[in-house]
């Protein structure tokens, strides 16, 4: 039986995968896992997927962090949208 009280389907803690897209600009990946660490300090940045754009105007990081709130989740993602060098955050 589901438990009425969870506000979340995820089972922490868990692998959680964070796509950020940006302009291809210096150091937007260096920003991007700064503010990563920042919420989730044991990730580790040599796991980051990088892809750019088929143009190269934009680059898509991939971060895997271990998620142990929807708290923790919810934080980073405000701080990824809010960020003035990211454009999408899935």
């Amino acid at each position: 039986m589901a438990d009425p009280t969870r506000t979340t389907l995820l089972e922490f803690p868990c692998q959680f995968p964070i796509k950020i897209m940006g302009g291809r600009v210096d150091d937007f990946a260096q920003e991007i896992v700064a503010v990563v660490l920042r919420h989730a300090p044991d990730f580790d940045p040599s796991t980051v997927e990088m892809r750019p754009s088929r143009k190269g105007n934009y680059l898509a990081l991939t971060c895997t962090v271990r998620a142990v709130s929807q708290d923790q989740l919810d934080a980073l993602y405000r701080e990824l949208t809010s960020h003035p060098l990211v454009k999408v955050v899935l």
